[in-house]
Formats: structure tokens, C-alpha cells, sequence
């Protein structure tokens, strides 16, 4: 057994205290929501493939491998971003909200003129949504920090708030100083720790930044299961450029940052008392 950084082989007392969420990695649709989209070309595979790619590069891919930490206990989304968004509210209504109609390009999802009426809305966010707020809930008994990973395009895409922005290596989502979800108090220990593990990976990179609040400074998931159940919570967010070349994954580049993020994730654990 291979020890993490700072506790001796076979002693990991508190990895287990630690939940890692994964809310975006998934590029499976269920088959009705698949069929919405795509109407009878759904059983066409060069196009249902082609368009599950497209959905799957769309979230954020490889993340439950990037954010895999041996011993830690983790919920991974089954579904697609595009089936129902995890990390939104159950309420949300917007463009990029828990149900979305278009991809990060603003290319539409459905055929024209397709919205969700509510009953389909309900119907999709209470098999969808409802059982992994719930398994949230349940992982988090016990637990002492809960970690979301994410991956971000390298600049802001069509959809969203910072469109054609150059975005940093590594974005940290701990809330804000009026509304933090991890202890505003160690925010800067939680970068330092942060910029230490990443350096070697993040140092050739566009923008080697590990921020705070940039261009995200909360997490939803995060905000909301902190909320309930006390537990400190942040998200990250890996810049997709740092392991993605022309949509293809870089191997050594994923299993780099799944060993730097593993000496991250004990150490934001060992800040906390």
C-alpha cells in the first residue's frame, strides 16, 4: 500500500471522513431524455454516438478519475450535466440552470421549439435529481469535509458569464467571506496547500493561477449540503487544458493531477480540526 504525504502507511484515520462529489462526469443520457433530443436518430449510432460525445466533452470529462482518492467515500453522478445539473438548485430556471436546452456553445439540445413542461421537468429532477441530493445527505453522516471536482473550458464558453475570458490552471470555490462554505480563516492555507501540490503540473500552463473566487467563487452543491448539514465544503476546478488536447485525454497529465490532488485533498482535510 503506497501511504499518502504525512501519515504512515496503513494509517489514513481520516480519509474515510472525506466525501469527494463529482457531480459533471458522466456522458450517458437515459433513453427518453436521449430520444427527446434526437427523435428517431437516437437509433442511428454513427449520430447518437457523435451526439454523446459531444455530450460527454461538454461536462466535464474524466473527472472521477481526476478526483479519485483511495479510501475516501465518493458520489458520482450517473447522468449527464444535460439530463439534470447536480450542482444547481432544484428551482432553477435559468439558461444554465438544472434543466438546460442548449450546450455551452448555445447549440440546442432538442429539436425546435422543445421546453420542458413541468411535468416532465418534475418527473426528470425526481428520478434525476432528488436520489443524488439524497446521497449527499446520507455520505456526508459522519463526514468532515466534502470536496466537488470539476473541470472548466480554458477560456469562458458561449454560455455563461465570463464568455471568451482566459481562465487559470485551478480555481478553488470556498464561498464568499459573508457566506463561506469552508472556514474563511484557512482560505489561505487552503491555496498555499493547493499551489504546493499542483506546481510542478500547473508551472507550464497559461495561466499557472491557483484562485480563489475566479472565475467562480461558489460551489452550489457545496453551499447547499454545507448549509444543511454543517460539514466545510468547497468546490475546484481543474482547467480542462491542462489534460485535454483537441478533446482527447493526456494520460500522464490525468494521472499527474489525480496524484497532486490526492496530497491536496489530506492536506485541506488536516487544516480542519
Amino acid at each position: 500500500m503506497t501511504s499518502a504525504p504525512g501519515h504512515p502507511t496503513g494509517d489514513l484515520p481520516r480519509t474515510d471522513r472525506l466525501l469527494i462529489v463529482t457531480p459533471h462526469p458522466s456522458g450517458q443520457l437515459p433513453a427518453d431524455v436521449l430520444r427527446d433530443m434526437l427523435g428517431d436518430d437516437a437509433f442511428d449510432t454513427p449520430h447518437r454516438e457523435a451526439f454523446l460525445r459531444r455530450i460527454f466533452l461538454d461536462g466535464d470529462p474524466y473527472t472521477d478519475l481526476l478526483f479519485s482518492v483511495p479510501g475516501a467515500r465518493h458520489a458520482q453522478a450517473p447522468w449527464s450535466r444535460f439530463a439534470a445539473d447536480l450542482n444547481r438548485e432544484r428551482d432553477d430556471r435559468d439558461d444554465n440552470g438544472v434543466l438546460k436546452v442548449m450546450g455551452f456553445d448555445r447549440a440546442p439540445l432538442y429539436p425546435a421549439g422543445w421546453t420542458p413542461g413541468d411535468d416532465t421537468r418534475e418527473t426528470r429532477l425526481r428520478r434525476i435529481w432528488d436520489p443524488f441530493d439524497a446521497q449527499l445527505t446520507a455520505e456526508l453522516r459522519g463526514a468532515a469535509l466534502m470536496i466537488v471536482g470539476h473541470s472548466m473550458a480554458p477560456t469562458g464558453p458561449a454560455l455563461g458569464n465570463d464568455t471568451g475570458v482566459p481562465r487559470p490552471a485551478i480555481c478553488l470555490m470556498p464561498g464568499t467571506p459573508a457566506q463561506p462554505t469552508f472556514p474563511h480563516a484557512l482560505w489561505s492555507e487552503l491555496q498555499r496547500a493547493c499551489q504546493d501540490a499542483f506546481a510542478p503540473i500547473i508551472a507550464a500552463s497559461p495561466d499557472p493561477r491557483v484562485t480563489i473566487g475566479e472565475p467562480w467563487a461558489t460551489d452550489t452543491l457545496s453551499r447547499a449540503h454545507s448549509e444543511r448539514s454543517g460539514v466545510p465544503a468547497f468546490g475546484i476546478e481543474f482547467n480542462a487544458g491542462l489534460y485535454l488536447q483537441g478533446g482527447q485525454p493526456i494520460d500522464p497529465a490525468i494521472r499527474a493531477l489525480n496524484a497532486a490532488f490526492g496530497v491536496f485533498a489530506h492536506a485541506a482535510l488536516d487544516l480542519l480540526p
